[in-house]
């Protein structure tokens, strides 16, 4: 099933996966307080289109993990996915835009997506109000998390905890919150308490 010449599919697919006070920005390399950095592309620059309808805001309260659920070829066009998603949640699905809030390829580039002061969408069951959604690209059903990915998802996980004052409890993976998915996948999911142990020792370094 196609829609304006884009296969519609894969989006549905990581769509499933998807499920803040103050916005948090980002520059182009996003350099934190004890000096860990990774390239960052904003919504901007990615050619986000404007228009997303109005959207209650929320308070940060938890950071939810997804992987996108589809397999990730190497070399694919991240922001030229980015743009069909947000094309298909905001006509498809009548979300305010694509579901997630900040997206990390396989290269360890960090993309922003929704505004972080408006709470996500899901295609689950669970309430995102509070939930800052931060998800991977890649199916991690098959595939497993880069060596650039994992770090720049340790570092961006890290300074979004600080950001807003979270505990490392507060961080989690969509599967956490409904039994109704398998995001963010097993490889990545095996991994979670390395993950979290990870961001803490980002956070606290000894």
């Amino acid at each position: 099933m196609s829609r304006r010449g884009f296969t519609l599919a894969p989006i549905l697919l990581a769509a499933l996966c998807a499920g803040a006070g103050p916005a948090f920005a980002m520059s182009a390399s996003a350099t934190g307080s004890t000096g860990e950095s990774f390239p960052f592309v904003s919504a901007v620059q990615w050619q986000s289109m404007p228009g997303a309808r109005a959207a209650a805001g929320h308070i940060v309260t938890h950071l939810t993990v997804h992987h996108q659920g589809v397999f990730w070829r190497p070399g694919a066009d991240v922001p030229a996915y980015l743009r069909r998603l947000q094309q298909w949640s905001r006509q498809a699905k009548g979300w305010a835009d694509l579901p997630y809030h900040y997206i990390v390829g396989p290269d360890g580039t960090v993309y922003g997506g929704r505004d972080p002061g408006v709470p996500g969408d899901t295609n689950t069951d669970y309430d995102t109000r509070g939930h800052l959604q931060v998800m991977l690209l890649g199916n991690f059903e098959e595939q497993s998390v880069t060596v650039p990915q994992w770090d720049s998802t340790v570092r961006l996980l890290a300074r979004l905890m600080k950001a807003h004052a979270l505990p490392v409890d507060r961080l989690a993976a969509h599967r956490h919150h409904t039994d109704r998915t398998v995001c963010p996948g097993a490889t990545l999911m095996a991994r979670f308490e390395e993950l979290r142990q990870a961001v803490a020792q980002t956070l606290h370094p000894r």
